[in-house]
């Protein structure tokens, strides 16, 4: 571990710097939870040298950020995947993302959409065609895991910011400009379930709501469909999804996703501007799809 001034022994914002302060190992933590495992993958996705990228891991490895999972014997190989230790780092990695998306890449404003044209736009659109990595995220029927995708010809992941029920929203909610209209997407997945599992296809809600909130709304909306709680934001930093944070906590933008079997992103709809016309679009991208098979 790099070594902190005498002073900082105590400061815990110098002690991690000292571990993640780096933007090698940054960005080694965001491509391992984007799905990026080994070795040769890491390189060619970051463009580092073999002899930076080996010092890099082997400091992540020794400071239990990462460890190393052999994928091979003979010869043995070995790739790199987050700890618990360094899980729990991937909201710091969200909150940088929202910082820039606002400071650097916005004016500064608090919002829960974005430009069609902008970065977050952009982001989200190049998803089409990668992979969703194995990741599992809390339900709302038991809290037990549940893998994001289906398994179905497709999955349909309409992300949101949050629901006004049970618990109460943030002051000035309504001001923040692509926060209304949650409740009323959930009820058009509902009433379009049943369309969507004809075409093969099954639907999730996400937010980063807590489960025990999500339970209490699915039943008051008689929900068909599970919702999912990425509030450790492991589904947002696998994918570089948008957030924004209102009442102390980072909450999805909202979003749209058609994900097939194989874990591809086939559609991503970002801003979503009107919600009917992007539920509608979800399920034709969902036809096509169930056409193809």
């Amino acid at each position: 571990m790099r070594s902190v001034p005498e002073r900082d022994a105590a400061c815990a914002i110098a002690q991690a710097a000292a571990v993640v302060g780096d933007w090698w190992s940054l960005l080694l933590i965001r491509e391992t939870a984007r799905g990026h495992h080994r070795f040769d993958a890491l390189q060619e996705e970051l463009g580092i040298s073999r002899k930076v990228l080996t010092e890099r891991l082997a400091h992540l490895v020794g400071t239990g950020v990462l460890e190393k999972v052999p994928y091979q014997d003979r010869p043995v190989r070995h790739e790199y995947r987050l700890t618990e230790s360094g899980r729990g780092l991937l909201p710091v990695l969200l909150s940088m993302q929202d910082w820039a998306d606002r400071w650097v890449f916005g004016d500064g404003s608090l919002t829960g959409t974005a430009d069609e044209g902008g970065t977050e736009a952009r982001r989200v659109a190049d998803l089409t065609g990668e992979r969703l990595p194995h990741l599992e995220l809390p339900g709302h029927r038991d809290g037990g895991p549940v893998d994001p995708v289906a398994g179905g010809a497709a999955t349909v992941l309409f992300c949101y910011p949050a629901t006004g029920a049970p618990s109460p929203l943030p002051d000035n909610w309504s001001d923040i400009p692509g926060t209304i209209g949650c409740t009323l997407e959930n009820r058009l997945f509902r009433e379009a379930y049943e369309d969507f599992r004809a075409a093969g296809a099954e639907v999730y809600g996400v937010s980063t709501q807590r489960t025990d909130e999500q339970r209490v709304f699915a039943a008051q909306e008689d929900l068909p469909f599970t919702l999912l709680s990425d509030v450790d934001l492991h589904l947002a930093a696998a994918l570089r999804l948008p957030t924004f944070r209102a009442g102390q906590l980072l909450r999805l933008k909202r979003a749209v996703l058609v994900v097939d079997r194989d874990r591809v992103v086939r559609h991503a709809r970002f801003p979503v501007t009107d919600v009917p016309a992007a539920v509608a679009e979800a399920l034709a991208r969902v036809r096509r799809l169930a056409e193809g098979d």
